[in-house]
């Protein structure tokens, strides 16, 4: 006991000489101690907190009918309510000033708001958005901004060392560290393309849309959701792979939104069991074609029901979520090689990626008149959507985006290309469009 007491008070005296020298060891038995902080001072200036402001109509059911006010001739008297809310980005480009965050934190936003590492903060505007891979990027104009270089995902390996930087529950700038606990995560119900990298670094409301970095402070994710059934951290969080997350940001640079398009297939998990029955190993990884559809583009490419795809691009395929994952993502018109399995055959197929089903080919709007120059649309179910706008365009300067869905011209209801086409010739500018884009109606004027 006395022994013990004495080691104890030498243990005291220590630590008290090194406090009051006012220095922390750097090194022990003269090894140097391992840290992160080298890492993190460069790489932490590019993860930035995002707030945003959305503005809502506070009224009650009666009052917002307009022809009960005009009746009674009640002025419109609703109340607008503020709604916030908190997250994070990354700047992957420092010259032109794109922020990389989720879909989710930024929309329906009337305002978003960047506060950089170093306390500033700026308006930022809004380039795109995909619902389906949960991606945003938005754009701030700001000197002296740092970047984050961006990884190849594809190389992750389970147990690689991560470390997640972010804004969690609103209190500054965090990091955690810890390490991948698995790949290719899907079948979760969070977003329509799901290919996650797991992680057990905390990941917190507030976390979305910051930084998954390795050791290198290179960005591999998009850290974006949790599964918390006590409604905090226990372990399991998700992150977007940079490698998708850029394919997605190409599309918004130039679209606004994803050209996602289809081949026209049905294809489900290849099981060991269905493997063998198709006479491969038992070991073979890919995905089986269920189903092709009639006149579509799988079926011009020769892909047949049982056809089992093991690669495309050259990529091997190891489920049904790498099929959808890596068509969905490929432009509209976009040549793409499949490596299917047949009888024990390999075969090389080349497929052109079509539109969504459903809908025609695309129609260059620039030949049916000027004002659409850079416009990619087509008919679909009875609506005229646009399918691509470039952003160069007087179209784009119009304010007309990837998914608008074209409702009327000049008043008077459109329905197919033929019959806009059509009035257009018999009307002279300005053109008055009217246009949907998700739950919103209004109006663009080309003159």
């Amino acid at each position: 006991m006395n022994q013990l007491k004495i080691w104890l008070l030498l243990g005291s005296i220590a630590i008290t000489q090194t406090v009051a020298a006012g220095t922390l060891p750097v090194a022990v038995d003269g090894q140097t101690l391992p840290s992160l902080a080298p890492m993190l001072e460069k790489t932490t200036p590019a993860v930035v907190n995002i707030s945003t402001k959305t503005r809502a109509r506070v009224e009650s059911p009666l009052l917002s009918d307009p022809f009960f006010r005009h009746f009674f001739n009640i002025p419109d008297q609703s109340e607008q309510r503020t709604e916030q809310s908190l997250g994070s980005g990354v700047i992957i480009d420092a010259q032109k000033g794109y922020v990389i965050t989720n879909n989710h934190v930024i929309d329906k936003a009337d305002e978003i708001t960047v506060t950089l590492r170093d306390g500033r903060k700026t308006t930022a505007k809004l380039v795109g958005k995909d619902k389906e891979t949960d991606i945003a990027l938005i754009r701030i104009n700001s000197d002296n901004l740092s970047e984050l270089p961006l990884a190849n995902s594809d190389k992750l390996r389970v147990g690689d060392f991560v470390v997640a930087i972010g804004n969690p529950f609103g209190l500054g700038q965090t990091v955690t560290s810890g390490i991948v606990s698995a790949l290719g995560r899907s079948g979760l119900g969070i977003e329509g393309y799901e290919d996650f990298i797991q992680t057990d670094a905390s990941i917190n409301p507030g976390n979305s849309g910051g930084a998954l970095v390795n050791l290198r402070g290179e960005l591999v994710g998009i850290n974006t959701a949790i599964i918390a059934p006590s409604g905090g951290n226990v372990g399991i969080g998700f992150a977007i792979p940079i490698n998708m997350a850029h394919q997605v940001v190409r599309h918004l640079v130039e679209h606004g939104s994803v050209q996602r398009g289809v081949l026209g297939i049905n294809v489900q998990d290849l099981t060991p069991e269905l493997a063998v029955a198709f006479g491969l190993d038992s070991s073979t990884k890919g995905a089986v074609v269920s189903d092709v559809n009639r006149n579509s583009a799988a079926e011009r490419a020769d892909i047949r029901a049982s056809d089992v795809i093991i690669a495309i691009n050259n990529q091997a395929v190891s489920s049904s979520a790498d099929v959808r994952n890596r068509i969905g993502l490929l432009r509209v018109g976009n040549e793409v090689k499949l490596t299917v399995m047949r009888k024990g055959v390999q075969l090389q197929l080349t497929a052109t990626v079509a539109t969504q089903a459903g809908k025609s080919g695309g129609i260059d709007g620039g030949k049916i008149t000027e004002y659409l120059n850079g416009v990619m649309l087509s008919d679909a179910q009875d609506v005229i959507e646009i399918i691509s706008v470039n952003k160069r365009s007087l179209a784009w300067r119009a304010g007309l985006r990837t998914g608008d869905i074209i409702l009327s011209l000049n008043d008077r209801p459109v329905k197919r290309l033929e019959d806009f086409n059509r009035r257009l010739s018999l009307q002279s500018p300005p053109y008055v469009l009217g246009v949907r884009r998700e739950n919103e109606i209004f109006s663009l004027i080309f003159q």
